[in-house]
């Protein structure tokens, strides 16, 4: 069997936290999704929000290719508004991810950036196609595992089914 390339290992480890991020919130109902338990707020479908418009479209499609799209502020990403459905914002993650995966199979991994910046993030430095995917990995990584602990506060369910790890008393 073939080992995978740089891009299919990258883009596979992207897809998977994707998947992670959707399957953490899977089969949660309309008011758990749109519920906070946190004090900062945010909802799990006001997180898949940020990570549809925050993360994807802004680190891929006006970052790395240069598009020039108009953002809604902060406070309108992680807050849903009621007219906009659940299933709409989850249909809008997976269109953006299909739309990165487009623009990640289309570049050299050490394409520079056609937009950085440097106003949202001044004295970061540039980075290639290759750093802003593992970046935009690293925070759907991050972002999945708090929707982990959201969603095992809600009714318990766990992603990853932990064990006795504590082994024998010490002491």
């Amino acid at each position: 069997m073939a080992r995978p390339t740089e891009r299919e290992a990258l883009l596979a480890s992207l897809q998977a936290q994707r998947a992670h991020v959707l399957s953490a919130i899977d089969g949660l109902g309309e008011s758990q999704l749109r519920g906070s338990l946190l004090p900062s707020g945010w909802t799990p479908l006001g997180l898949v929000r940020h990570l549809t418009i925050d993360v994807e479209r802004f680190w891929f499609r006006v970052v790395v290719a240069g598009e020039h799209l108009a953002f809604p502020s902060d406070d309108e990403v992680w807050h849903v508004p009621d007219d906009v459905t659940s299933g709409g914002v989850l249909d809008a993650y997976r269109a953006e991810a299909l739309a990165s995966d487009a623009i990640i199979r289309a570049r050299p991994l050490e394409s520079e950036s056609a937009r950085w910046p440097m106003t949202a993030f001044p004295g970061t430095p540039d980075r290639d196609l290759r750093g802003t995917v593992l970046h935009v990995i690293t925070e759907t990584a991050t972002h999945a595992g708090q929707l982990d602990v959201v969603r095992e506060l809600l009714d318990g369910h766990q992603h990853l089914v932990m064990t006795d790890f504590a082994g024998p008393a010490v002491g």
